[in-house]
């Protein structure tokens, strides 16, 4: 289970007592699976399908804590497809969201140097948003690579390296709407340095990626 969305559950595992677990958390937890899936994969209607019968469910237990951590997955999916946003889902919960959810949402906004307490974050995050760039690389769960990579170029802090290591973990994971995301940094750093045979190749792979290559 991937890093964010075990944060997103962890609320869940704690109510899971004597079985049968209540109907909503096999629910949720699949229906945010999925959502991440179709998200990432480029799928936007079953993404937001998949999103709302998640959300539902946990709705359904009147937790705003855990509506609230939900709305996370889907920024942190955002952000790690450099689609950005003021999380517009997780502001009307956030005073009811416990600290370590807000100061994960301000982290994904880009402000986890202003005066956010980053030993509130998931310890694999915790590195970078102190600044240090070049712990990206040891994040071992791909998602929560990306939504580091995102977060860093939010911040206006993505080295080369940075762009590199999120082009490459899309790629290896086949997660289409961020590699198309990441690719179209690369390419227009090429553009900027005057590389046009790095900038032609990278728009190669972008074509690839999203099928007009073959549709020439």
């Amino acid at each position: 289970m991937r890093a964010v969305l075990a944060m997103a559950l962890l609320a869940l595992a704690a109510c899971a007592g004597a079985p049968p677990a209540p109907e909503w958390q096999p629910r949720a937890h699949g229906a945010l699976r999925n959502f991440e899936a179709a998200y990432l994969g480029g799928q936007s209607r079953l993404a937001e399908q998949e999103f709302a019968r998640a959300r539902s469910a946990l709705a359904a237990t009147g937790r705003a804590d855990l509506v609230a951590r939900a709305e996370l997955v889907r920024c942190a999916a955002r952000v790690a497809s450099l689609d950005f946003d003021d999380c517009p889902g997780f502001g009307p919960l956030a005073a009811d969201a416990p600290a370590a959810e807000r100061a994960y949402a301000a982290y994904l906004a880009g402000k986890a140097g202003a005066g956010v307490d980053t030993a509130l974050l998931p310890a694999h995050h915790r590195a970078v948003a102190a600044g240090d760039g070049s712990a990206l690389a040891a994040i071992e769960d791909p998602f929560s690579r990306l939504i580091a990579a995102g977060v860093l170029f939010r911040a206006g802090r993505a080295s080369p390296a940075t762009i590199g290591v999120a082009v490459e973990t899309a790629s290896a994971q086949g997660w289409r709407r961020p590699l198309i995301a990441w690719l179209g940094v690369q390419a227009r750093r090429a553009q900027e340095a005057g590389d046009s045979a790095a900038e032609a190749a990278i728009r190669r792979r972008i074509r690839l990626v999203t099928g007009e290559e073959s549709a020439r």
